[in-house]
């Protein structure tokens, strides 16, 4: 069935069609719409669940972790300072271990106060060891949420899915719902509960030193296999549902010498700019950057077998050190591809439209060899060598 849903119509339509059972809730713009649909389906008994209506985003994933523990499917959503006041429990549900999907809305932190789309929210993030996955369009959304809860629940880890927004949170889409018959045998509930009265165990308890080290050891090394489930999950979803949720998605890169990329929704915009560069000579291709944690290095090594150069569009920002994904790109290519230029074109900040005839003319002032240093364009646009 098809329906014409906003992403955060859409990511309410996924936690119904995931049958989840505790729904711990606070709203922020511009997640609001999430939780709102949720409250109303479950008021009209659309969903069977239990709604908390809980005091602050922090309460709001203690309150998932709870329930996870318990051995129910949970579900939440938050933005921007909500996720930064959840930091301190997101390293609890990630340690501990919990199966919890998460909706996150990428809006700008403050101040300046301002409401639209930035990712640094979710990309401040990356260390808590959650799982994070960077939507496209709202089909996107709706899909990796069912893919979430499997992969969740198959290796015990959390999993954030990322939606731009207003870019996709207020954009309106035609999505495929599909049966819910059909998503209930693709992620059947069989969690366990970790807290169980007739079962007493102590969770959280103080570590010493002797078994700290090779607990986080186990906890990285479980997180990076969980790139193969990822992919598991997406194949399996595709062959039930003809849709995928790779870790990435390439474009004209078979022979690019130049590899734009992305995460989230602009993915479509750099395809359009390299359809200009192609059409002027330049031989270009883009990558989109779907799955962020676990970092699939060596995809993306195989994405760029042909490049001499990476322009990598960022949509947040590490102050003092500068674009994040760039410097995450860089760091997965060491020792693999220490032979490429790799540029970080700041675009997009604070709902800030990235245009293809804008991003196409900073690549073609890349190319010409006119931009060495890090310079600006305006409050639009500035990009740095990653030296």
């Amino acid at each position: 069935m098809e329906k014409v849903l906003t992403g955060t119509e859409t990511a309410a339509q996924a936690a119904v069609l995931a049958r989840v059972d505790v729904v711990p809730a606070y709203p922020i713009t511009p997640q609001t719409v999430i939780v709102e649909t949720l409250a109303e389906m479950i008021g009209r008994g659309d969903l069977d669940a239990t709604y908390l209506n809980v005091e602050s985003e922090h309460s709001a994933m203690a309150s998932c972790i709870g329930a996870a523990a318990a051995g129910v499917r949970t579900f939440t959503a938050t933005s921007s300072q909500g996720l930064a006041l959840m930091h301190e429990v997101l390293h609890y549900a990630a340690n501990g271990r919990m199966p919890i999907v998460m909706v996150n809305a990428n809006r700008s932190l403050a101040p300046p106060w301002n409401l639209y789309c930035d990712q640094s929210d979710s990309l401040a993030q990356r260390d808590t060891g959650w799982i994070q996955y960077y939507c496209e369009d709202c089909q996107d959304v709706l899909d990796s949420i069912i893919v979430a809860y499997k992969v969740a629940e198959e290796v015990s880890l959390p999993v954030m899915i990322n939606l731009d927004a207003f870019y996709l949170t207020h954009t309106s889409e035609a999505v495929e719902l599909p049966e819910q018959e059909a998503v209930d045998a693709f992620i059947p509930k069989n969690l366990k509960a970790v807290l169980n009265p007739e079962h007493p165990v102590t969770f959280g308890n103080v570590c010493g030193a002797d078994l700290y080290t090779p607990f986080r050891y186990a906890r990285h090394h479980d997180t990076m296999a969980a790139l193969d489930a990822w992919q598991k999950a997406s194949d399996a979803y595709k062959a039930g549902f003809g849709r995928a949720c790779p870790a990435l998605q390439t474009y004209r890169t078979g022979d690019a010498d130049t590899v734009l990329v992305v995460a989230g929704s602009a993915a479509g915009a750099l395809r359009l700019a390299v359809d200009q560069l192609r059409d002027e000579g330049h031989a270009v291709g883009a990558m989109r950057l779907a799955l962020f944690r676990p970092f699939p290095a060596d995809l993306i090594a195989q994405a760029f077998a042909s490049a001499k150069r990476v322009v990598v569009v960022e949509r947040g920002v590490s102050n003092g050190m500068g674009g994040i994904v760039g410097q995450e790109i860089k760091a997965g290519l060491f020792g693999r591809r220490d032979d490429l230029e790799l540029w970080s074109l700041f675009a997009g900040l604070g709902g800030k439209d990235i245009v293809p005839e804008e991003i196409a003319a900073q690549v073609k002032q890349i190319l010409a060899g006119e931009k060495t240093n890090e310079t600006s364009n305006g409050n639009s646009i500035w990009t740095g060598l990653l030296a």
